[in-house]
This record gives structure tokens, C-alpha cells and sequence, in this order.
């Protein structure tokens, strides 16, 4: 069993070492920058109050008690609300985008069927082969910053820095998803990669946008809406019930993506 998985998972170890590696690495330069930004002091406060309420938005740092003259409040705006919730998100849709549409387009799908598996089977488990690449990404990435901030002599709460990485699972597969739906419905990868991309972004635009604009139930659609990597950080809020709509919305989106391939002709 999860033959698949493990096939899959292997295709990808070498590019998840070197993508954890990269955002370790950028990760221990944005920290070892952080005393030079502390020390600007209120300077810095003033310009970011001076920036339009959608930049804010879309950095997660709309509301008030936030500073990045903070580690907490540095690291959300420069890793967290960019790096691992816009880019990381577009990168875990792009790669899902492959996973269906890749093998159609290289007529390796039709061998694989040749086999006993089920079209289900096939598709979950290519889905859960995402799993391991988003674990190795956050256990590196987590155990580096929280490392990187004691050796510049700063203090955050581990339990936060941990939580911030727990709770991005259930977003980055809810990504993954919208990439798989894409991998379904288009036969060429290169359109469906493109197409998670631009999905992912789009959401995340719709949800700071919407935000600053007054229609903020628009951006309900948007996963970003329930993961907040600056409200952990900062406040130490912890949203369970949006990690729980995330996993339910990965959950329908896997079993749409489940019903459009099980009808698909892949000849």
C-alpha cells in the first residue's frame, strides 16, 4: 500500500531539501537583520502606519498592538505573510498542478491504470504525496528560526514559532487542492501549474482587498482567510476553526477533483 505515496514523495525529496535549505538560509539572514531594523525605532513604525491600509492587509498587520521593531512583528511581515504564506502557498499549488495533468500529458497515466489500481486511489495518493515535502519544509524552516532568533540574543515564544508552522499545514494542503482540481481538469501541466499560480494569488489579493475595501465576506473564499501567521506570532492567537475550514475545504475540493477524474478520458 501508498506505493504511489512513496514514489511520488521520492521524485521530490531532492527539491524539498533544497527548497527547506533556501528558506532556511533566507530565514537566518532575515533574523540576523533584525537588531540593525530594532534599533531604528519608531522610525521604521512611522513609515509602515504611513502605507495604505490594503499593503497592511495583505501583510496581516491591519489592526492595532503591531510593531516591527518586534521579532514577533518582523518575522511575520518579512517570512511569514510573504514568504510562507503567498509564495510557499503558489509554490505547494504549482507542483499539485503536475500531479494528474503531467502524467496525461506524457502518456504515462493510461500504464499506470494498466495496473489494479483504482482512479481514486491514483489520485488520493499523488495528493498525499504533497504531505512529506510540507512537513520537511516546516520542520527545517521552524527549528532554523527559532534557532536563528536565540542566537542574536532574542526571545519568542517557541510554542508560537511552533504553531505558526502546525497550522500552515492545513492551509499549504488546501493549496495543493486548488492545484489538483486545476491537474484534473486541464491535460497539459504547464496550463494547470499556471492556473494554481494565479488561483493563489488571486485569493490572496481578493482577501486584502476586500478587507480594506468594506466587503470583507468577499474574501471568505480565500484560504488565506483562515490562516494568519501574524495574529500567532504577535497576539498568540491560535485559530483552530480555520484550520478546521481549511481541511474541510481540501477535504470537497479532493473529492471534486475525485468525481471530475473518475469520468475523465485520458486517451
Amino acid at each position: 500500500m501508498l506505493e504511489i505515496v512513496r514514489y511520488e514523495a521520492s521524485r521530490r525529496y531532492k527539491s524539498a531539501v533544497v527548497l527547506s535549505v533556501l528558506l532556511a538560509l533566507l530565514s537566518v539572514l532575515m533574523v540576523a537583520l533584525f537588531p540593525s531594523i530594532e534599533s531604528s525605532g519608531a522610525d521604521i513604525d512611522a513609515y509602515w502606519e504611513s502605507l495604505p491600509p490594503a499593503m497592511k492587509a495583505a501583510f496581516g498587520a491591519s489592526g492595532g498592538g503591531f510593531s516591527l521593531t518586534t521579532i514577533e512583528g518582523f518575522l511575520a511581515v518579512e517570512i511569514y505573510q510573504f514568504f510562507w504564506l503567498l509564495l510557499l502557498g503558489i509554490y505547494v499549488a504549482y507542483v499539485a498542478g503536475s500531479l494528474i495533468a503531467g502524467d496525461v500529458e506524457r502518456d504515462r497515466l493510461d500504464v499506470l491504470l494498466a495496473a489494479p489500481v483504482s482512479r481514486s486511489t491514483v489520485l488520493v495518493e499523488k495528493f498525499v504525496s504533497l504531505l512529506p515535502t510540507i512537513l520537511v519544509l516546516n520542520v527545517v524552516v521552524g527549528a532554523v528560526v527559532y534557532g536563528s532568533i536565540v542566537a542574536v540574543g532574542e526571545s519568542a515564544s517557541m510554542v508560537d514559532v511552533a504553531m505558526v508552522h502546525l497550522l500552515s499545514i492545513p492551509y499549504l494542503l488546501a493549496c495543493g487542492a486548488i492545484g489538483l482540481l486545476l491537474s484534473v481538469l486541464f491535460d497539459r501541466a504547464d496550463i494547470a501549474q499556471r492556473g494554481g499560480l494565479g488561483a493563489v494569488f488571486a485569493l490572496f489579493l481578493l482577501d486584502s482587498v476586500s478587507e480594506s475595501a468594506g466587503v470583507d465576506w468577499l474574501g471568505a473564499i480565500s484560504p488565506t482567510r483562515y490562516y494568519d501567521p501574524t495574529a500567532i506570532l504577535v497576539s498568540g492567537e491560535y485559530d483552530w476553526a480555520g484550520a478546521a475550514v481549511l481541511l474541510g475545504a481540501t477535504v470537497a475540493l479532493v473529492l471534486v477533483s475525485r468525481a471530475v477524474f473518475r469520468r475523465k478520458d485520458i486517451a
